[in-house]
C-alpha cells in the first residue's frame, strides 16, 4: 500500500448499503464488503447474522487523504444510518447490525469523536447518539457475492433500499432543511420553477448550454458535486449535455409520462430538486445524455474548488 493512502472501517447495518455512497467519490481506491470486531475467524455470512460470532457488517475504505479527507469520509458515513438505534439498523435487527466507527490510529478516533459530538449537539435528531467509536480490529473480507451487490444485483439492491426503510430515512433526515419560503427567497424565480415545479428553461438562453471553462456543476440547493465539465458536450440542444453524472448516487431517475411523452426525468437525492432528461442518444460508452437545465446548477471553477470546499474533484483536471 501507498505511503498516502490509509483505511477506514465503518458499520453501517447492512453492508450492500454502505458500499455505493463511498465507491464514486474521488480519491477513494477500494471499498471492501466484510465483517470485523468479533472472535471467530474467518466467519462466514450466516455466522455473522446469526449474532453469534460478534462481529458487524462492515466497510472497509481505502483512501487517498490529500484528495478526500477523513473529516469527509465521517460526514458521509453519518448520512447513511441512523446512529440513534442501537438495536441494528431499519428493518436488520440484531447485533451484527449495529452502527461503529473502527479507527486505525488516534488521529482518526479523535475525528470520530468530535464529529459524534458535533452532530449530537447539532439538535438533527431527538434521541442520543449511540453509534460506537471503537479500534479497528481484523477485518474479514465477505463472500464475493456480497461485493459490490448494488452493481452485481441492483435491481433487487434498490428494492431491498427502499423496503428496509433506510432510503426513506435518508430522504427525510438528511435531505435539504431549507423551507419553501426561504428557496423563494434564495433562487431567482427561474431557478425555483425549474427545481420545484418541473419547469424547463428556454434552449439557448439559459446559462451553461454552451460554458466551456473546466470545473464541476453543483446542486443550486443542496451544493451536492453532479456533473464535470470534463463530461460536458454540445448535443446542438440549447441545453447543458453531459454523459455521465460525477456520483450516480446523487441522481435519482424516474419516468415521466408528462405532456403526453415518456422520458426519464433526473432528480437530485439531496435536495428532491428537478435537474432535467435523461436519453440514450449521447457519445459515450453508456450513450446518455444528461440534458440538465442551467437554473438547476452552480459552476464552481478549477481554480475556486479548493477555497469552495470541492478540492478532491481537482485530480478530475490534472495532467496525466
Amino acid at each position: 500500500m501507498s505511503e498516502k493512502l490509509e483505511l477506514a472501517t465503518f458499520a453501517g447495518g447492512c453492508f450492500w448499503c454502505m458500499v455505493s455512497p463511498f465507491d464514486e467519490q474521488p480519491g477513494i481506491r477500494e471499498v471492501i464488503s466484510g465483517y470485523t470486531g468479533g472472535h471467530k475467524e474467518n466467519p462466514t455470512y450466516e455466522e455473522v447474522c446469526s449474532d453469534k460470532t460478534g462481529h458487524y457488517e462492515a466497510v472497509q475504505i481505502t483512501f487517498d487523504p490529500a484528495i478526500f479527507p477523513y473529516e469527509k469520509l465521517l460526514g458521509l458515513f453519518w448520512q447513511q444510518i441512523d446512529p440513534t438505534d442501537e438495536g441494528g439498523q431499519f428493518n436488520d435487527r440484531g447485533l451484527s447490525y449495529r452502527t461503529a466507527i473502527f479507527y486505525h490510529n488516534e488521529a482518526q478516533r479523535e475525528l470520530a469523536e468530535a464529529s459524534r459530538n458535533e452532530l449530537a449537539a447539532s439538535g438533527r435528531f431527538q434521541k442520543p447518539i449511540v453509534t460506537e467509536i471503537l479500534p479497528a480490529s481484523r477485518f474479514y473480507p465477505a463472500e464475493d457475492k456480497h461485493q459490490h451487490y448494488y452493481k452485481k444485483n441492483s435491481f433487487h439492491y434498490n428494492l431491498y433500499k427502499e423496503g428496509s426503510g433506510r432510503a426513506r430515512f435518508i430522504r427525510e433526515n438528511w435531505k435539504n432543511l431549507k423551507s419553501e419560503e426561504q428557496l423563494r427567497k434564495e433562487l431567482t424565480p427561474i431557478q425555483y420553477e425549474v427545481t420545484r415545479n418541473n419547469a424547463t428553461e428556454p434552449p439557448f438562453r439559459n446559462e451553461f448550454w454552451d460554458h466551456t471553462e473546466e470545473g464541476i456543476y453543483v446542486d443550486i440547493i443542496s451544493g451536492e458535486p453532479l456533473f464535470s465539465s470534463k463530461d460536458k458536450y454540445d448535443a446542438g440542444c440549447g441545453w447543458p449535455s453531459f454523459t455521465q453524472p460525477l456520483r450516480r448516487t446523487e441522481i435519482e431517475e424516474k419516468l415521466d409520462t408528462s405532456y403526453g411523452m415518456r422520458r426519464i426525468e433526473v432528480r437530485a437525492k439531496s435536495s428532491d430538486s428537478h435537474l432535467g432528461h435523461v436519453f440514450d442518444d449521447g457519445p459515450g460508452p453508456d450513450h446518455a445524455r444528461y440534458c440538465i437545465n442551467s437554473a438547476a446548477l452552480r459552476f464552481i471553477p478549477k481554480n475556486k474548488l479548493a477555497d469552495e470546499g470541492y478540492g478532491e474533484f481537482l485530480q478530475l483536471f490534472e495532467q496525466h
